[in-house]
């Protein structure tokens, strides 16, 4: 019979070979997507975005007005989508179009032969080209046929016009004779730039009934992660977890209405065990756990918008608010993401922006940031009932924004390019049930030390991190949380945590991440409930990045002496994390 190390490892080796075939095949799926891109357009509906206020075909009409910079464009393979945002962008960037009465306006035309005289005159006599603000057709150079045969098919636009109209005795025989000449000799380029034009305006078409939206941009996150302990249950001598396949996925609608603001709309679905019901020790919980039965539900709905000149920024969150991840509140840590960053719960960040963290989705709050200077920034925050009773939009007893249990926090951030510091201080308050001054990262005892009585914690935080060089980073934390029995009794705790960190970012391949974070989690160090003895938490991860979009993080963290118990079993916790990113 297999022993169940031998059982796990068995189940982990097709991830494993998973991660190094999908690592081998990466050169050839991006040569067979070139040999597909022109089908795009008929194989599958597309999703594009535009800058709020302004749609695709408003980007497209300016550069038809401006014809002598669309001619510069070059038909390339690309999808229609890519094609039309480069020349969306273009557009953007050359600003207002204005009247140009003279080829000799153009100060990077140079006359070469007949055909720009000819041109000249049509244009001085019937105000036919347009040009750039600067008087340019911005490229520094002699004009290409194609930008002449762009000028030309404005004047000849022009002419048609004028011939149409009442004054048909202001065309002269001669200019119809010269115009004649030239469209014969630029038959080739104009054919072309007609061809070009229309290509367009069908790509664009087609882009306007495909798009998802012109004010709101879509964008995800999925994880597929295979995991397991090792070690026997606190306050056990069995083992009985077993490898686990588990996935979270969550799709972001960002919205703007200015172009600086954004109203998040986040779906969560996920079947991520929490091993804290295993093991027993929260200790051991990941990063990213969270089982709602792969149900999909709203789990972020926040509004984000800028004041005094883009100095302060406020966050409103209806539901789900936190301090830091999607609020505004500055972590310093490298392995803050949960789907890319640590693999522990703890390894994330200092638990102390977990002060007030809610324990159910019903918490509402705000967030705010302001940029004093280049180098300072104040950072705070408050989040409304976060118990496990009701929610904010609760009006029972103990419960709403202000009445129920409550989070607040203010920093002080210092940034410079290799050096960040954040000094933090937290206040948290819970009236009874549910109380969890640690955000769950810590000890049992240290989550509650007075059990279900109302509970307040005051807790002070600081934060460094030093940049060696771009792919050498070292930092840490420290707090301390004082925490007072507010019901039942008048008993007090003091509660302390830290943890050093080194990151490698883009070790081996840019967009890779290498970690090792040693640290103490959450404990009681004095007053009533002290623990004496003290659990170490030790992580090593590597993110290896196969492309821009998919990531694998295969690590492990250890717990030595789980819940500060010299008596409990070392805790083992293997992850093998694949994210995709869209």
């Amino acid at each position: 019979m297999m022993s169940k190390t031998q059982w796990k490892l068995l189940l982990a080796a097709p991830a494993i070979f998973g991660a190094a075939f999908a690592s081998s095949v990466t050169a050839g799926a991006a040569q067979a997507a070139s040999v597909n891109e022109a089908m795009v357009l008929s194989s599958a509906p597309q999703v594009q975005t535009t800058a709020p206020g302004a749609s695709a075909m408003d980007s497209v009409r300016s550069v038809e007005i401006a014809q002598a910079s669309v001619a510069d464009a070059t038909v390339t393979n690309a999808s229609s989508i890519d094609q039309v945002g480069s020349y969306a962008a273009e557009g953007a960037e050359v600003g207002s179009i204005d009247q140009v009465t003279s080829v000799s306006q153009l100060t990077d035309v140079r006359p070469t032969d007949w055909a720009f005289q000819a041109l000249q005159s049509l244009v001085e006599r019937y105000g036919c080209i347009v040009g750039y603000p600067d008087r340019t057709y911005r490229g520094n150079r002699s004009l290409s046929r194609y930008e002449f045969a762009a000028g030309l098919n404005a004047c000849m636009d022009r002419i048609t016009e004028l011939i149409n109209s009442i004054k048909n005795d202001y065309v002269s025989k001669e200019d119809l004779l010269t115009l004649q000449r030239l469209q014969e000799e630029f038959g080739a380029e104009l054919a072309a730039l007609r061809g070009r034009v229309d290509g367009l305006e069908v790509r664009t078409a087609t882009l306007e009934k495909q798009q998802f939206s012109t004010t709101t941009k879509l964008n995800g996150e999925a994880i597929f992660a295979i995991s397991d302990t090792f070690g026997d249950a606190v306050n056990s001598d069995d083992d009985d977890s077993q490898a686990t396949f588990s996935d979270r996925v969550r799709l972001n609608f960002d919205t703007s209405f200015s172009g600086k603001d954004r109203l998040k709309t986040r779906l969560n679905a996920g079947n991520v065990p929490s091993y804290a019901a295993i093991t027993g020790t929260q200790m051991s919980r990941l990063a990213f756990d969270g089982n709602n039965g792969n149900s999909v539900e709203v789990d972020k709905l926040n509004y984000r918008f800028p004041l005094a000149d883009g100095k302060l920024r406020i966050q409103i969150d209806a539901i789900n608010n936190e301090f830091t991840s999607d609020g505004l509140v500055t972590t310093l840590s490298p392995f803050e993401s949960s789907g890319n960053g640590a693999l522990s719960r703890f390894g994330r960040y200092n638990p102390i922006f977990r002060a007030g963290n809610p324990s159910k989705n019903g918490a509402a709050g705000f967030t705010l940031a302001y940029q004093f200077s280049d180098n300072f920034r104040f950072e705070g925050g408050y989040t409304g009932d976060v118990g496990a009773g009701g929610g904010s939009n609760d009006p029972g007893a103990k419960n709403g924004l202000f009445n129920g249990s409550y989070g607040a926090l203010a920093q002080l951030v210092y940034s410079s390019k290799n050096f960040g510091a954040g000094l933090t201080f937290a206040r948290s308050f819970y009236p009874g049930d549910g109380v969890n001054l640690t955000g769950s990262t810590g000890s049992s005892l240290a989550s509650a030390p007075f059990g279900a009585e109302a509970t307040s914690g005051n807790a002070v935080g600081l934060q460094l991190q030093y940049k060696f060089s771009p792919t050498f980073i070292i930092g840490g934390w420290y707090s301390a949380m004082f925490a007072d029995q507010e019901s039942g009794g008048n008993g007090d705790s003091t509660l302390m945590n830290g943890a050093l960190y080194l990151a490698f970012p883009d070790l081996g391949k840019r967009g890779n991440l290498a970690g090792l974070i040693v640290g103490v989690p959450p404990k009681i160090t004095s007053g009533d409930n002290e623990e004496d003895d003290t659990s170490i938490h030790v992580e090593a991860l590597y993110r290896y990045r196969i492309s821009d979009n998919i990531a694998i993080t295969p690590g492990v963290f250890v717990i030595f002496n789980p819940e500060h118990d010299s008596d409990n079993s070392t805790q083992v916790v293997g992850v093998i994390r694949t994210t995709f990113s869209f």
